[in-house]
């Protein structure tokens, strides 16, 4: 069955107790979603990042009781729950925790790499953090917006359950405005990182399983009536034609909205709909289109009602026809890498800031890569704007990853809002040209119905970018020197994009000099994942494993077997930096780390890391030359 059989919604009421997870709102359905998106990546907010107090808690004594019945269903709460954050107030007291005494981790960060004994540790980790709201932050409303918790968040402010949030890699938000104090606010999240068959990803990933509050909190203060989303894209190539669309939170039918492109001398007024939505529509002959070569950006105004958001936004089309890629309407090869947003060299785990993104992104500009695939899971918006900054295009993808429990109506509902979130974020940022959605997942009519419903969701949240997910090979079977990709998902996505590992799991490097190709549809095709694991410092001959004269050679003969592909337009392969699996425990060679990077987790490089640069650099002197 093909795709095509197969905002506003809750509004939030000034002043009023949300425990909505807040998810997205699109570009061309603003007005269909229930779950609402918050731009706040430049508002006006307080920091709620440093120093947080934490209590490890593998039984979860701080949230059940000894009937394993959770405390906070009971009114009042006990105080033996840890999210009322109780106090000794005389010698007969009995309460068994003081977050004041207890450890300390740093926010944004993983417990896993800042506590030796947490290394390992998969389960609840309480986190507290007690703070002031300055007098000039004061408004109509306060949210509280987590850039991302791995895994499930329970939220409680000054001892009251917010809401709860599962998904370790997406951003949400609430309307804290009656909960907070002016001074001595206690904020306790349990954090836990517990994997289970039914969530998104699954029980068994290659990849760490990082806990804790892992980006950015905030304390994000807006006015009654306030600019919530607001979504820009080039409608038309040939026509410079570029169209908007901007809501409204607490507005009335009629409320005007400007808009404001002061470089373009560009200043248009609308005035919202019964849905709080403004429309514009304009052709801007003027416009410089972005690309990886010029990443031009505007800087935007919106405002209404006294509230003012700004960013700055990028504009360019991505198309295919036939089996070319299209970036504004001309032939593009994706020179890229693929990448985990983890930076091991500075103490390592996830990518804290901005800092750890650029150093990430400025070893890919060193490879002269155009690209970046975000594996396997939506980055830190840190990565994505700095990104777009340096005119590196980017794949995002959601963690729909290896065997997802495909019948679990509960487990699509996860993916799908995973996949929402990660389009209401970024939908503006114009290096993002690829939602991919799931890695190497085994054909099924199960998986097929799960993956046709996510690609009808994503393009209907969003037309503008194209669809895609990594899938898997097979041989012919009446010649093992025929490689196959074939599978019901290309026939839904834009890109045909596959791993593949010949000479490393299947046969040794020369084999790549043997295969030809079958791929039978008229579309792009993308690599998504190729390589080998090498020790950075350990030498040999090219057919001695984890050498890396072994890795060079995969490289070597990798990428002439790939320039053979009829429609091959780009590649990313696996991967730009060894990054720690608990699934690679060979000592001596891997220590917990997947050792197929380029680059070591210091940042050093191995020799395929030159064949690569130099591949890269003929293909963009080609480019350059046909122009």
């Amino acid at each position: 069955m093909s795709a095509q059989d197969y905002i506003r919604g809750i509004g939030v009421k000034t002043f009023a107790l949300s425990i909505l997870i807040s998810f997205t709102v699109c570009a061309a359905c603003l007005a269909q979603t229930a779950k609402t998106n918050l731009q706040a990546y430049t508002r006006d907010a307080v920091s709620l990042n440093g120093e947080w107090k934490t209590i490890v808690d593998p039984y979860e004594n701080g949230y059940y009781n000894y009937r394993y019945k959770p405390h906070d269903t009971r009114h009042p709460p006990s105080r033996d729950a840890y999210f009322t954050d109780s106090k000794m107030q005389k010698s007969t007291d009995r309460i068994e925790y003081d977050f004041d005494k207890a450890d300390s981790l740093q926010v944004p960060g993983d417990w896993n790499t800042q506590n030796e004994k947490l290394y390992y540790y998969e389960g609840t980790v309480w986190y507290r953090k007690v703070f002031d709201i300055p007098k000039s932050k004061t408004s109509d409303r306060l949210y509280l917006y987590f850039g991302a918790v791995n895994y499930r968040a329970d939220i409680y402010l000054n001892a009251k359950k917010i809401g709860v949030h599962e998904g370790g890699f997406t951003p949400f938000h609430f309307d804290v405005t009656k909960n907070l104090k002016r001074e001595g606010n206690s904020l306790v999240v349990k954090v836990d990182n517990k994997r289970r068959a039914d969530y998104v990803p699954t029980l068994n990933t290659d990849w760490w399983n990082y806990g804790g509050i892992t980006r950015d909190v905030k304390i994000v203060s807006l006015p009654h009536t306030f600019v919530r989303d607001y979504s820009f894209k080039l409608a038309s190539l040939e026509q410079k034609q570029v169209t908007a669309e901007v809501l409204l939170d607490g507005a009335s039918v009629g409320e005007s909205v400007r808009v404001a492109i002061p470089e373009l001398k560009l200043e248009a007024s609308a005035k919202v709909d019964e849905k709080g939505i403004a429309r514009f529509d304009w052709q801007l002959p003027g416009l410089s289109l972005w690309t990886p070569e010029n990443p031009k950006r505007y800087k935007v105004e919106i405002s209404a009602a006294g509230d003012v958001a700004t960013d700055t936004i990028g504009f360019r089309t991505i198309t295919t026809q036939g089996r070319s890629l299209l970036l504004n309407g001309k032939p593009i090869f994706l020179r890229g890498m693929s990448v985990h947003e983890e930076y091991a060299a500075e103490g390592g785990g996830r990518v804290r800031g901005v800092e750890d993104a650029r150093k990430l992104l400025g070893w890919a500009k060193s490879l002269n890569c155009n690209f970046l695939r975000l594996a396997h899971y939506p980055h830190n918006e840190h990565m994505v704007r700095e990104a777009e900054k340096m005119g590196i295009l980017l794949w995002s993808e959601i963690p729909v990853y290896w065997t997802i429990s495909w019948d679990n109506e509960a487990t699509y509902q996860n993916a799908e809002d995973q996949l929402s979130a990660m389009i209401g974020r970024d939908k503006n940022r114009a290096a993002v040209i690829i939602w991919s959605l799931a890695n190497e997942t085994p054909i099924s009519e199960s998986r097929n119905r799960f993956l046709t419903r996510l690609a009808t969701k994503a393009r209907a949240l969003d037309d503008t970018r194209l669809l895609s997910a990594a899938m898997e090979r097979h041989y012919r079977d009446d010649n093992a020197f025929v490689a196959v990709v074939e599978d019901a998902l290309a026939d839904i996505v834009d890109i045909v994009s596959f791993n593949q590992y010949i000479g490393w799991y299947d046969g040794l490097p020369e084999k790549a000099n043997r295969i030809t190709w079958d791929i039978p549809y008229e579309k792009p095709i993308f690599v998504s994942e190729f390589g080998g694991g090498a020790k950075f410092g350990y030498h040999g001959d090219k057919n001695t494993l984890w050498t890396e004269e072994y890795q060079q050679e995969i490289y070597i003969n990798t990428l002439k077997m790939l320039d053979n592909i009829d429609g091959f337009v780009g590649t990313s392969p696996w991967i730009l930096v060894d990054f720690r699996s608990p699934r690679r425990p060979l000592k001596e060679i891997q220590d917990d780390f997947n050792r197929k990077g380029l680059l070591s987790e210091k940042g050093e490089r191995k020799k395929a890391f030159f064949i690569v640069r130099e591949y890269y650099r003929k293909k963009k002197e080609l480019a350059e030359s046909s122009k």
